[in-house]
């Protein structure tokens, strides 16, 4: 995900990143830095869609992903010592701060901004072991409009910003790492209790497959699709679009109460569960809790957690009905699941 210098292009059929958006990255970064245009390297983390299983991860469940050709261009070079200094294609002014200096949690969600992603990836470092000794000099850019829109854009940019220290400081850091380093930006720096969705399917997707992600074990599988009608497509082309629908709705979700809220109802109803099932000693999330107890026991739950209990046992239904059948019923069973989904 990281193309030094210039030459680098996309890879596969989508082309994303293209040229010339390299190029136009690596211009800033020539300009804000002074340097030469071959000394700069460049991150590219994809957007990604979920079409089932979304809000089920942090309560460990397994959920579906694919990532898409959009999303976020991080063009850096090591600066000369440990400062950091972005510029930001979405946001005005400049950041400036040292790796060297102690990050600590953001205590008041209102104070969340763009540079708090760089920030979160240097404690997310700095609490993991890591020795930071350089810093970047870099310019930032997503898709305009798509910020905040359901994409997992705030992932890319964490997931960016990782991928840049750990190359300046010679850090090899393995995709398993790096996806619990993204949820220790978001859990423990910004403070919203998401899972591992998005940094897994950032960091695990493949071109042409359906990646499932079970969040408990934090192990992927894959369903291939582009043998999917394959004698009526060109050569390198997926057998189906996606199309985004964006309501014009954005949610900063850190910022947001209601999503750690959700999570905690999640929990409590996962308590109750396992306490009226006498299996007290297991964690307070519901992918401890037996399909055949929750049918059982789920009249013990008032409505808001009755509501995130059945969200998620009937997402796990779903999900466990894709990786049934041929490739041709997989298509079909997506469609008609995707359709229920929405509605849930």
């Amino acid at each position: 995900m990281v193309a030094p210098g210039v030459g680098g292009g996309g890879v596969g059929p989508s082309r994303w990143p293209a040229e010339e958006e390299l190029d136009i990255v690596r211009r800033k970064v020539v300009k804000i830095s002074g340097r030469d245009e071959h000394e700069v390297r460049v991150a590219a983390c994809p957007y990604r869609i979920c079409p089932l299983g979304a809000h089920i991860d942090h309560q460990g469940g397994i959920v579906t992903a694919m990532t898409i050709n959009y999303g976020v261009l991080l063009g850096f070079v090591p600066s000369n010592d440990s400062e950091v200094l972005l510029q930001s294609g979405q946001f005005e002014g400049v950041i400036r701060f040292r790796v060297d200096e102690l990050q600590k949690p953001i205590d008041n969600p209102e104070n969340i901004n763009w540079e708090s992603y760089a920030r979160g990836a240097v404690y997310a470092l700095q609490n993991s072991g890591y020795d930071l000794k350089k810093g970047i000099i870099g310019y930032i850019s997503g898709v305009k409009g798509l910020d905040s829109s359901g994409l997992s854009s705030s992932a890319a940019v964490g997931i960016a910003y990782l991928l840049a220290l750990e190359n300046v400081n010679d850090l090899v850091v393995s995709s398993v790492d790096n996806i619990q380093l993204d949820k220790s930006i978001e859990n423990k720096y910004l403070g919203l209790e998401n899972g591992i969705l998005d940094p897994s399917a950032i960091l695990l997707s493949r071109y042409g497959y359906l990646t499932f992600m079970d969040c408990k074990t934090a192990s992927p599988s894959y369903v291939y699709f582009s043998e999917l009608s394959k004698n009526q497509q060109p050569q390198g082309q997926l057998p189906f679009k996606i199309l985004l629908a964006f309501s014009g709705l954005q949610h900063n979700l850190p910022k947001k109460r209601g999503y750690n809220t959700r999570v905690f109802e999640c929990k409590e109803a996962a308590r109750a569960l396992l306490h009226a099932s006498g299996c007290e000693e297991a964690s307070n999330m519901l992918c401890n809790v037996d399909s055949v107890v929750y049918e059982a026991q789920k009249c013990v739950l008032e409505e808001n957690l009755s509501r995130r209990a059945e969200h998620y046992f009937s997402e796990m239904k779903r999900v466990a009905k894709v990786s049934l059948g041929n490739a041709t019923q997989k298509q079909l069973i997506l469609h008609s699941l995707l359709c229920i989904s929405m509605q849930a």
